[in-house]
Parts: C-alpha cells; structure tokens; sequence
C-alpha cells in the first residue's frame, strides 16, 4: 500500500528531472529549427496533460499500479500463480509490457475510431519533449483500461509496474526530443532503445512512414514485427511532420484539438 500512495510523487519527480534534462538537452543541440512556436506548443500540450489526467482522476480514479495491487490482493494474474525468481520475472514482466504497449500503439494507428483519438497526437507539426505528453483524455481513459487489463492478466508486482511506468514516459521524453544525436551514438543505441531519429520518423505525414517505428521503449519490437523503418539523418531536417490534412492551420489551439476526434478528416 505504501508503494501505491509513494507512486504519483515517485513519478512525477522522475518525469519531471528527466523532462527538464532533455528539454535542456535539445536547447543546446537541436536536431531540427522549430517551424512552429515554441511557447504556444508547450501550453497547448501542457494543458492537454493537464485536462487528461484530472479528467481521468474525476471519471476513473485508478492507476497500474492500485490495479497491480488489487491483482495482487485478490490473486489474479499469470505471475501472482509463478514464484519464479526476482529477476527473470523483472525481465519477463519489463518485455511483456513494453510489448502490450507496442500493441496497443499499432492498434491506435489501425482501428479507425481509435485512430480518429489517437491523431491528436500526431497533429503537432513539431516534435519535441512537449509532444510526449500530448493525448487526448480520451486516449489516456482508453489507455488505462488496456494497460490494467493487461496488468491483470500478468499479475505483475506493483514496484515492477511502477518501474515500468518510469521507463516508458522518461522513454517517451527521450524519443521525442528534438535532439541530434552523434550518427555514431544513435546507431549504437537504437540496436535496444528508440531514438528521437527513430521515433520523429513515426510523425511523418507521409502514411508509409507514419506506419512504422510504432515503439516507445525497445526498439526490437518494430525489427520483429516488420514495422522497422530507417531513412537518412539528412532526412528529418526537412521532413514534415504532423497530419497531412492540417498543414496550413494553427494546431496549437487547444479546443480544436479537443474536438479533433470528433472531425471527419
């Protein structure tokens, strides 16, 4: 229970320190000039985070990691059955819900009234450590009831989900920074985790390249499963990114995104 009432601090405080150090990062080393104000941007996506999570907590007031307990309690789920040791059930557990969450980011792009929620985030024409926190509530009440469903067929310990829960938004920081990266570094590290190279590519408008690099976390995923997709580093200096309907209007208005889901194109 301890774990449950430490978790929202626990994270917060990761994401913010994470957050501010990659924001930091990519003011120095920008992969890409900002076409796109910066200060509407960050309200824009900020305000969304903000709408989503109250709207949450008033409608649905859970977290993985009360649902991680409640499996735990009533003895629900695969692992709560197994006693296998610490760390290979840590393993198993980080890779089966990075998968659930590799899933669930293709399903979004395939189901079309998912699709219709899940373009909110898509529509920045900029990609920074902002967009990274850009969904719709109603993704993020989606989101929840995919991701607790998961957790009860796992049965995952409750400090395991809160560690996941720390890697995959200090991941969606990272991959969505607007940060250049030596070639060499990049190469080295998407061999296991998703790089701003990799991920930027996912927000192209073109379909072709949108369709790919669906992962958050671990980049082999998309590698498996044939959604891997690498294109020049010269590339992403002059692609455009965002939805190609709304090119030529302000995205950052924050009721249009809220209404979004709800337009036909």
């Amino acid at each position: 229970m301890i774990v449950n009432m430490d978790a929202p601090i626990i994270r917060i405080s990761f994401f913010l320190l994470v957050f501010v150090f990659f924001a930091w990062l990519e003011a120095q080393y920008p992969r890409r000039k900002q076409i796109v104000s910066l200060k509407k941007r960050w309200i824009t996506n900020f305000s969304m985070s903000l709408i989503s999570h109250v709207f949450l907590q008033l409608i649905l007031p859970l977290s993985a990691v009360f649902i991680a307990i409640l499996a735990s309690d009533k003895n629900i789920g695969l692992f709560n059955h197994l006693n296998w040791p610490v760390f290979i059930e840590g393993v198993l557990i980080i890779l089966l819900l990075d998968l659930s969450m590799y899933i669930q980011h293709v399903l979004s792009h395939k189901i079309p009234i998912i699709w219709q929620i899940h373009k909110v985030h898509h529509a920045d024409r900029e990609l920074d450590t902002s967009t990274a926190v850009r969904f719709h509530p109603l993704e993020i009440f989606l989101s929840i009831f995919y991701k607790g469903s998961v957790i009860l067929i796992l049965g995952p310990s409750a400090l395991l989900v809160l560690l996941f829960e720390i890697i995959l938004s200090s991941s969606a920081i990272f991959n969505h920074a607007n940060l250049r990266l030596p070639v060499v570094i990049d190469e080295a590290i998407r061999k296991l985790i998703v790089t701003p190279d990799m991920h930027r590519l996912h927000h192209s408008v073109i379909k072709h390249e949108s369709n790919k690099n669906y992962g958050f976390n671990f980049s082999f995923w998309d590698r498996i499963f044939g959604t891997y997709l690498k294109l020049s580093p010269e590339y992403h200096k002059k692609m455009a990114l965002g939805l190609k309907n709304h090119q030529t209007i302000n995205t950052n208005q924050l009721m249009w995104n809220l209404w979004l889901p709800f337009f036909k194109k």
